[in-house]
């Protein structure tokens, strides 16, 4: 369960894109280059003085954010409740949630990555907009199969909805989650105990001395 976790983070973290890349009709090209772009984040001597994760996790995020639909992650995690939202909840829900997984991903990556190698296995076009990547963190003796799951927009560019570590989605691990609470609460209060985690999140961040 750990090691699935940590990879699940670590691909997370690695899914940004710069301009050039965000343009290509492949998907395996919208995944490889970021992966390379981020780890070298992770490598930079500068991100090892004292005082600047806070630096390498803002670097990380403008990489990684643009790349994910989170508005269709978060509709995907919670599946048919998803109508029970008014307009504004589901911004409010693609906002906060996004910026969970953000703290929650990055600050693991940040704490557990050990230089593991990524392995590209391939891809897979299922249908004209949707395509799967496969790929393998290598760490030590231990390979964890990572597939991304992606889909092409009008505008052309591949962006990723879901990833499945070791045969597990992580959008329907969170929507596990979501069902359970709103089985017995309100949309409304699914966003506000999200807002709460966000806000410990964001104070545990900043009271850890990584600033």
């Amino acid at each position: 369960m750990r090691r699935r976790l940590f990879a699940c983070m670590l691909m997370l973290a690695v899914l940004g894109i710069g301009p050039a890349a965000a343009a290509s009709t492949e998907p395996m090209a919208v995944i490889k280059a970021p992966i390379d772009e981020v780890i070298e984040i992770l490598n930079d001597p500068q991100y090892k003085e004292a005082g600047t994760k806070q630096a390498q996790r803002n670097a990380i995020w403008q990489i990684v954010r643009p790349m994910f639909d989170f508005e269709e992650i978060s509709r995907r995690a919670v599946a048919r409740e998803w109508q029970r939202f008014t307009d504004a909840e589901k911004q409010a829900f693609v906002d906060v949630f996004a910026q969970f997984l953000g703290n929650t991903y990055i600050d693991k990556i940040q704490g557990e990555y050990h230089n593991e190698k990524i392995a590209y296995l391939g891809q897979e076009i299922l249908q004209e907009v949707y395509a799967e990547v496969k790929t393998q963190i290598v760490r030590e003796t231990v390979e964890i199969p990572v597939n991304y799951r992606m889909r092409k927009y009008d505008d052309g560019h591949w962006r990723v909805y879901d990833i499945i570590v070791e045969g597990v989605s992580l959008v329907k691990n969170y929507r596990t989650q979501f069902a359970s609470i709103l089985k017995k609460k309100k949309p409304s209060q699914l966003i506000d105990q999200l807002n709460e985690k966000l806000t410990e999140q964001n104070q545990r961040l900043v009271g850890s001395g990584q600033d």
